[in-house]
């Protein structure tokens, strides 16, 4: 099958008018410790915006003539693109939020590897160098604002829903949008879009031009969910684990909608924070929701939490079913006591410094099959602990469904192997079946064949 394609040269608007020759040599440099495969793919995950595929490798090989490359001029750059995807295309001309989207891959992968990675003034092992590393990102690309009081609220979900659930999400984020609050989500189809769609009409309602939908995504996961264009702020991190700190560190409260493993990788995340005994008192509204058919869905998921995390886990959100009214209210209500407790603390209100996040939550799980093999799956360890390691099992089971290595890994070596406590093993694989039952590992109309297997 051919795909329509597009060649196009672009000159950036505002920032990145200028490159050192340094800077393209590093970008356009093919070799392993080169950046271009990194640039190139994030910069093809944007422009295939809004097409059919939720994976990294057939996107590759679907576009594998495409090529980008920095053209260096005394006015500033410009970068020269061939066979891009048409659907980034409107009448011949990029459309403009993609357009802005390419630039923000290559400031943050430029920034990324010069000012942090290969800085040395980061120590990226320790859990104050990592979270010092995630501000200085979030502040090269703009998105910290002091002067806002708070009103961010992150959206997570799947982007293999229903259209049931897809339009329940943007009832939730209208909602949002009235009562003048912002979104930020992973940023693609589904779950992530949806709210932004509904938060559009809610400020364009309340008469507020400055609405914000951040997205923050990282360079493994950008190919299965593409930015979508209302994404007025794009931001990528190097990897799931700092992606995730900066949601919780920006973010002033969470709702969380029906999803697969990604989602169930994203509430392990949060729990297991707010279940560290550093955070106990510190107020973070947490809210499941979704349409009346979900009601099941959020019963699974709240008996899988309390099997394993326990009832104290369970107390730290609340599930709302079929009502955007009351979800936006909650969060309205909990950020208010957020801006209260971080002003009686003389904490900021853009960047959450007080939450204390474990380095286990940190550090990069690279989902090997020995490293999945090894998991620690047992109850004879704290609650925020076996969080973090189950959050590890799902993050495996996401890249080997949709990132390019895991599903090269999955073809060369066979399944992942997940294997611990009885107790743990069998609420998991009950989880994860009801996720491909459902359709939530792949998009619609794609047939899914599991990446894992869970022993018991």
């Amino acid at each position: 099958m051919t795909y329509e394609v597009v060649d196009t040269q672009l000159s950036p608007d505002g920032r990145l008018d200028i490159l050192s020759k340094a800077e393209v040599h590093r970008l356009l440099d093919t070799r392993n410790g080169g950046l271009y495969q990194l640039f190139r793919n994030c910069a093809l995950a944007v422009l295939n915006c809004g097409n059919d595929t939720d994976d990294a490798k057939e996107l590759l090989n679907r576009y594998s003539t495409f090529e980008i490359s920095i053209i260096q001029r005394e006015r500033g750059i410009k970068l020269d693109i061939k066979n891009a995807p048409a659907s980034a295309f409107v009448d011949g001309k990029m459309i403009k939020g993609i357009h802005e989207h390419l630039f923000s891959v290559l400031r943050d992968i430029l920034f990324t590897h010069d000012e942090v990675i290969s800085n040395p003034t980061f120590d990226l092992e320790s859990s104050a160098g990592i979270t010092d590393s995630v501000f200085h990102i979030l502040r090269n690309a703009n998105v910290l604002h002091p002067h806002l009081n708070p009103k961010l609220v992150v959206c997570w979900g799947g982007h293999s829903i229903s259209r049931e659930e897809y339009d329940y999400t943007k009832k939730v984020g209208y909602e949002i949008g009235l009562r003048e609050m912002d979104i930020c989500t992973g940023c693609g189809p589904g779950a992530m879009k949806g709210p932004m769609k509904g938060a559009t009409i809610g400020h364009a309602k309340q008469r507020i031009p400055t609405g914000r939908y951040l997205g923050v995504s990282e360079p493994g996961i950008i190919a299965a969910e593409a930015p979508n264009p209302i994404v007025n702020d794009l931001v990528i991190l190097p990897d799931i684990e700092k992606r995730l700190e900066a949601f919780v560190r920006i973010g002033h409260g969470i709702v969380v909608f029906p999803g697969g493993a990604g989602t169930a990788e994203e509430i392990l995340y949060i729990l297991g924070i707010l279940l560290h005994p550093d955070n106990a008192g510190q107020p973070f509204p947490l809210v499941f929701t979704g349409p009346a058919n979900s009601a099941d869905y959020f019963k699974q998921i709240d008996h899988f939490i309390g099997v394993t995390l326990g009832p104290k886990a369970q107390k730290l959100y609340k599930i709302i079913v079929d009502d955007p009214v009351q979800v936006a209210q909650e969060m309205q209500d909990g950020i208010k006591a957020v801006r209260e407790f971080r002003k009686g603390k003389g904490d900021a209100y853009y960047f959450n410094w007080g939450l204390k996040i474990d380095h286990a939550f940190q550090m990069p799980f690279f989902p090997t099959h020995e490293n999945m093999r090894n998991l620690s799956l047992h109850q004879n360890q704290e609650r925020h602990e076996l969080a973090a390691n189950l959050r590890r099992a799902f993050s495996g089971v996401v890249a080997g469904n949709v990132k390019e290595s895991g599903i090269r890994a999955i073809e060369e070596h066979g399944h992942f192997e997940i294997s611990g406590d009885l107790s743990i093993m069998d609420p998991m694989d009950k989880l994860l079946a009801a996720f491909v039952a459902q359709g939530r590992m792949k998009l619609p109309g794609k047939a899914y064949k599991p990446c894992y297997h869970v022993i018991k």
